[in-house]
């Protein structure tokens, strides 16, 4: 029993390994590519500026549409050339407040602007895109989703790098409209944003593939036609087409420089489908996609980074396998000298925990202001934080993770937005989408938070001290997301 143990732990600690050296190449990739490369250089403008479709697919919307209707109305762009879609799905008083919206648009600007309904969400948003492309105009395809505000010069700084014809996607980086609103909108703008500069720019830089996000980012609709278009079996329809398209050849362009501005969820609900539907997302990806990046013929780093990148959600399941593994094994090595020898050498392992502390520390280094001890105080308190909150969303995520790769379908649950920019703005008063409903898997959060409390209990009882700062950070991670998802289900003004 002890031995079949040991191997699940030390299998699951592996893949955890091997993750983390693959992110700190692209950590050390981004670091020396970033410093050796040139600053960027704004191609020239296009002598006759191309027609372009900005498509805005929401579903049910009321607190945010019309903020960003506003943005892309104000885009600096030739008014002949430019036209907006507002893909619109919804089901309440969003209907109405687009029309309005559109017709004061449309007397005050001339701007063309369409309302496209189609009476039902087959295929969710990719279905959405899908039915909008049948009537676009545009040789380029804008996408934003409703939560982003686009600055003005958006279409300016983009469209010109398509000058290159073997360009399929132009993606930007996406800034924070209300990062300091609370400790979980500071904790997702740190995740967020070492994927926007970390990986998405060390993969651009290195020839690898990248994403397009899904919003923020232009389309060459060419590449979206020679890719096979949008399709809805996956929850992540924009890394599905993004590996398509690269498959085929077409090369993205990550623009680190030009920011793009959202909000990002300021409530557990919120966060966890968001978080669910891009974890279940990349696992039906990596289940769709995966055997053909590896039988693709291309540079070995390209494709082992393609690799890593598509078993992303496989982590989540790794972290919750060790986590729960851990505590039998703690006890078990203090009767078992296999076990507990086993302990020794495992210690290597926690490479990984300096592999992503590294990773991490990159990511802030780039964007941090201030005297060093100060950017390296702020990085040390917040980085056990996020790792705790991270690994207390482990569950949560390891079951989306297996329902994508056994092929268990489920609905686009869309992400709750409540116009929020800064402390005086209250989600709480803007109840409208928000879910009331405490999920059964958040009662198992609270059963593990309690499991690693005991855990730590029992470490201290016996004297074995080596688990305890893991169990230490699982037992908060689980309890904080327990605690935070009740709460804010029962919330009041």
């Amino acid at each position: 029993m002890g031995i079949a143990l040991i191997i699940l732990y030390a299998a699951a600690l592996l893949f955890i390994l091997m993750y983390s050296l693959s992110q700190v190449d692209l950590a050390i990739r981004y670091w020396f590519k970033r410093k050796s490369v040139p600053t960027e250089v704004q191609p020239t403008p296009p002598s006759d500026w191309p027609m372009v479709t900005v498509q805005l697919p929401i579903y049910n919307e009321r607190y945010v549409i019309e903020r960003l209707m506003d943005a892309v109305v104000g885009f600096d762009y030739p008014k002949d050339r430019l036209e907006i879609q507002v893909l619109d799905d919804s089901t309440d008083d969003t209907i109405e407040i687009v029309a309005q919206k559109i017709t004061d648009i449309k007397a005050r600007t001339g701007i063309e602007i369409q309302h496209v309904r189609r009476g039902n969400r087959q295929g969710f948003k990719a279905g959405a895109l899908a039915h909008g492309l049948k009537i676009a105009k545009g040789q380029f395809i804008a996408i934003f989703d409703a939560d982003f505000v686009p600055e003005s010069d958006f279409l300016r700084l983009t469209i010109p790098y398509f000058g290159d014809e073997g360009l399929g996607v132009v993606q930007t980086r996406w800034e924070h409209l209300n990062a300091d609103y609370s400790l979980l909108t500071q904790l997702q703008a740190f995740a967020l944003d070492a994927h926007f500069t970390v990986e998405q720019l060390g993969r651009n830089l290195s020839g690898c593939f990248i994403n397009f996000n899904g919003t923020a980012g232009v389309w060459r609709r060419k590449a979206i036609d020679d890719a096979g278009g949008w399709q809805s079996d996956t929850l992540t329809e924009d890394l599905d087409l993004s590996y398509r398209a690269q498959l085929k050849g077409w090369r993205f362009k990550y623009l680190e420089h030009v920011l793009s501005p959202a909000e990002l969820p300021a409530e557990m609900a919120a966060i966890k489908s968001q978080q669910f539907r891009w974890t279940k997302g990349a696992a039906e990806t990596a289940r769709k996609n995966l055997w053909n990046v590896l039988r693709a013929t291309m540079p070995f780093h390209v494709k082992l980074h393609a690799t890593f990148h598509l078993l992303n959600s496989f982590l989540f399941v790794c972290i919750l396998s060790n986590a729960l593994l851990s505590v039998p094994l703690v006890f078990m090595a203090a009767h078992d000298p296999v076990v507990a020898s086993f302990f020794q050498y495992g210690s290597v392992f926690f490479l990984s925990l300096f592999a992503l502390i590294l990773f991490f520390w990159i990511s802030r280094e780039s964007r941090e202001e201030g005297k060093g001890v100060a950017r390296l105080g702020r990085f040390l308190l917040r980085f056990p934080v996020f790792l705790a909150i991270s690994m207390g969303l482990s569950l949560h995520n390891a079951i989306a993770t297996l329902e994508g790769y056994l092929g268990m379908k489920s609905p686009f649950v869309r992400t709750p937005k409540y116009n929020i920019r800064t402390m005086k703005d209250n989600w709480r008063t803007r109840t409208a989408y928000l879910s009331r409903k405490v999920a059964p898997v958040t009662y198992l959060e609270g059963l593990l938070g309690a499991y690693f409390v005991g855990s730590i209990i029992g470490s201290i009882w016996i004297g074995n001290y080596g688990m305890l700062p893991y169990h230490i950070l699982l037992a908060c991670g689980f309890s904080a997301i327990f605690v935070l998802s009740i709460r804010h289900a029962s919330a009041r003004v």
